[in-house]
């Protein structure tokens, strides 16, 4: 008999197998040696079975029979994976023993569990724990082998957080579901992410623009010519920023302070999955989707990175030859003249800021490998050059600077100076070729506003002042300034916004339990915000993630019952706690489910109590009238794929027709129009394969783009909302309507009855929200905008409602 090794994904399996029995024999689904079977889940083989599975009431979906709490969760195959999975099971009847070989973490104890559990394998477990995947790791991974017991408690931190998303996320969603008849959809991870959004809106919404002055002088000493800033209060008086001007122009001055330091810039951190989205979002305005699938095909597909999945920035000692090797292959590439300047010295075992193991978990920052790149899409060359740019950084030195900082006074008026003199590139050279291309993840406002809140001024030339020596103001300017909101997120921000979660909770517990962590992990993040779009909770404009209404009414709905814990990391703060306690053995899986379950039952209460939500409160959602009633095929264990399995139920490979479909089915239940009790469970019924557990939540296409009425046509028809609907009343005199958001523009409800009301939403180059609409109505101006002139200038300033019988739009003057 042999030893049945289960990997976790196929790759894994093919370097373990050529590890340790490079003979062994490749039989597509397993390789077999003389000793060793290696096989592979898939990711999530097994999930957890939907509500139905229990009992078949649950098919409808009635308010009246939540809380849902099974005695014991039952099993399912995940229907796509089937096929490997009785592969498997065919296999370990040939084994004496397992070797536990998924990631060394607690998703990847968790799969095998699953797999353990559901196929009854009683064979005595070894556990193979290592965090990368180097031959020489793997070999002495093998013949270190822990025994499977001792990674019991684990198992069942890894069972308590999977059982414990399925019943916040099943009697959450349904709960606010039925009770206000929009799918409503609530998860663990999911639902504070919203509320980072919606928090994020009523503060630019809340925000009130006030102008200011900042005051500049340019002084000359012999040849040196330096740039200060005044420092004083904020000046907003135009007269006073004025005057200041005209007191200190062709006025001499005196260095009352001069500073020289010499500093030294290190290369940033290797990639982890959750920089290389953001960065990739800044760059080139790749969705954190986007970037993970690219990601994997370079991976999987192309084999010319590392796993990219990874939350760590570091490498542990056995990755340092690896890395010596994969920066030898670069050579003769596309990259070699950036590898011919690279030194290997500079990456050694004792370097912490590249070889840190103590923060190495399952896997190891993301490097090239050494394979050499060829047939790569555009898409899959940029990400790729990222990766390879990142990694030779760090095989130069430091950048290094003379930081010059100077106090001038002129009569009486002080001015702050800091020059940064570049004196060795160093590692910057690696990206010196791309200072000349036009940064693609950022609007030229966006550019311009770095560019004013650039406090310090970076040459390559020399630069000395004599502090004893006078200097001249040559010349002086005020330069009119207005406050600014804070921005709304992109995915790149909010990427950052997810990892950073909770790291302002006061309790230190809770931070140190969230602060390796944050909302979501790095795999599951970018299926987060996917979800959010499907269901309808947020929406893209260029680059900006705005919340839809729905989204809004969602957040409000949830703290409004009582429960707003499920708006917080707090909670998943305390969840991670005890999780990572019952993992040491310090604490009790069964005690933390029953407190879940008091929890889930605490949901289910408030929200029977709380008051239905008026069908306007989700106006935005509207439907176009004739949206198909299709339903979504539902499939074994979708919904009930727990959150650290959302990589492998994400719909990621299904066809347009699929996708389609399951976008018409939440448009007919998005809006439930005037239906009998029984087509409202119908549709219920229809959509309970999307309503997932928490973290995991509908993968059904949001409806919010479809836009509502407007007029002369522009916009597409549907029936008139009821009073109180849509953004705000319509302006124009003795109309009665209400102004809504459609596909073009923001109309007005009784278009039919004459009203040309209308908002665009592309106004003067400028995307404007239903926040902007809004405030252009009841407040007659707009906040501070990037707006393109005639001739195509960028600039910042406000849009003003002209004409309030039309929505006629113009710059302020």
């Amino acid at each position: 008999m042999k030893t049945l090794v289960i990997a976790e994904k196929p790759d894994m399996g093919r370097n373990i197998a050529a590890a340790i029995d490079p003979r062994a024999k490749n039989f597509r689904t397993y390789i077999e040696g003389e000793q060793y079977i290696i096989t592979w889940a898939i990711g999530h083989l097994i999930g957890l079975a939907e509500p139905d599975a229990y009992d078949d009431k649950y098919k409808k979906w009635n308010f009246q029979d939540l809380p849902i709490i099974p005695d014991r969760f039952k099993l399912v195959p995940n229907a796509k994976t089937k096929d490997q999975l009785k592969v498997i099971a065919d296999l370990a009847k040939r084994a004496e023993r397992l070797v536990n070989a998924c990631d060394a973490g607690r998703e990847g104890q968790h799969i095998f569990s699953l797999i353990q559990r559901h196929l009854k394998l009683a064979q005595p477990v070894k556990r193979l724990w290592i965090s990368d995947l180097t031959p020489e790791t793997i070999r002495k991974g093998f013949a270190e082998l822990r025994e499977g017991t001792e990674y019991d408690n684990l198992t069942k931190a890894a069972r308590a957080r999977s059982e414990a998303d399925w019943l916040i996320g099943m009697n959450g969603s349904r709960a606010f579901t039925t009770r206000h008849q929009v799918l409503l959809s609530v998860g663990r991870v999911q639902t504070p992410v919203l509320a980072i959004l919606y928090d994020r809106q009523k503060e630019i919404e809340a925000f009130t623009s006030s102008t200011f002055y900042d005051v500049e002088a340019f002084f000359t000493q012999d040849d040196t010519e330096y740039k200060g800033m005044w420092q004083g209060e904020r000046l907003t008086d135009p007269e006073k920023a004025k005057a200041l001007v005209d007191k200190c122009r062709k006025k001499p001055g005196t260095i009352a302070s001069y500073e020289i330091k010499d500093t030294k810039e290190y290369p940033f951190k290797l990639y982890d999955l959750t920089l290389l989205q953001r960065e990739a979002n800044a760059r080139y305005g790749f969705s954190a989707k986007k970037t993970l699938d690219v990601a994997q095909a370079l991976y999987e597909k192309h084999k010319v990175i590392s796993y990219p999945r990874t939350n760590s920035n570091y490498v542990n000692e056995q990755n340092i030859p690896e890395m010596h090797r994969a920066l030898d292959q670069l050579r003769g590439t596309a990259y070699d003249e950036l590898a011919a300047g690279a030194e290997k010295r500079f990456v050694h075992k004792n370097n912490k800021a590249v070889c840190n193991p103590a923060k190495v978990e399952d896997h190891h920052a993301i490097l090239p490998t050494h394979k050499k790149a060829s047939g790569l899409s555009a898409d899959e060359q940029h990400i790729y050059d990222l990766v390879v740019r990142r990694f030779l950084s760090h095989f130069y030195p430091a950048a290094e600077y003379k930081v010059h900082t100077v106090v001038t006074t002129v009569e009486n008026e002080t001015f702050k100076s800091t020059i940064k003199q570049l004196l060795s590139v160093g590692w910057k050279a690696i990206y010196a070729d791309q200072k000349k291309e036009k940064p693609k993840a950022k609007s030229r406002a966006d550019k311009q506003e770095d560019e004013e809140q650039t406090a310090e001024e970076e040459i390559s030339t020399p630069f000395q002042l004599q502090p004893e020596s006078g200097v001249l103001c040559t010349k002086a300017a005020a330069k009119e300034k207005e406050t600014q909101p804070p921005k709304a997120y992109t995915e790149g921000t909010l990427l950052k916004a997810m990892e950073g979660a909770g790291k302002q909770i006061e309790d230190e517990e809770l931070r140190d339990a969230m602060k390796d962590s944050g909302l979501g992990t790095p795999a599951t993040r970018a299926s987060v915000i996917e979800r959010l779009k499907h269901v309808g909770y947020i929406v893209m404009q260029g680059k900006r993630i705005a919340i839809t209404q729905k989204g809004r009414t969602a957040v409000e709905l949830i703290r409004q019952a009582g429960v707003d814990l499920l708006t917080s990391p707090e909670m998943t703060g305390h969840w991670e706690r005890r999780l990572n306690e019952i993992a040491r053995g310090l604490a009790s899986d069964d005690t933390f489910m029953a407190n879940v379950k008091k929890f889930t039952n605490l949901i289910v209460e408030k929200v029977r109590v709380q008051s239905k939500a008026a069908k306007q409160a989700f106006e935005s959602e509207a439907q176009p009238a004739g949206a198909a009633k299709r339903t979504r095929k539902r499939t074994a264990g979708g919904a009930a794929a727990a959150e650290g399995a959302a990589s492998a139920t994400a719909p990621a490979k299904r066809t347009r027709a699929k996708r389609d479909s399951a976008a018409e089915s939440a448009a007919a239940a998005a809006v439930p129009a005037k239906r009998t009790r029984a087509k409202r469970d119908s549709a219920a019924e229809a959509l309970a394969a999307g309503v997932a557990p928490a973290g995991a939540e509908p993968t059904l296409r949001s409806a919010a783009s479809a836009g509502g009425p407007a007029p002369g046509g522009a916009l597409r028809a549907a029936a008139a909302p009821p009073l109180g609907a849509g953004i705000a009343a319509c302006p124009r005199a003795g109309c009665a309507g209400r102004i809504i958001a459609g596909k073009r523009g923001y109309g007005c409800t009784a278009y039919k009855a004459g009203c040309g009301f209308v908002i665009w939403k592309d106004s003067c180059g400028a995307a404007l929200s239903e926040q902007d609409a809004r405030r252009l109505i009841e407040q007659g101006k707009s906040g501070v905008l990037s707006l393109t002139d005639a001739g195509g200038n960028v600039t910042r300033g406000r849009l003003v409602l002209t004409n309030r019988n039309t929505g006629e739009l113009q710059p302020e003057r």
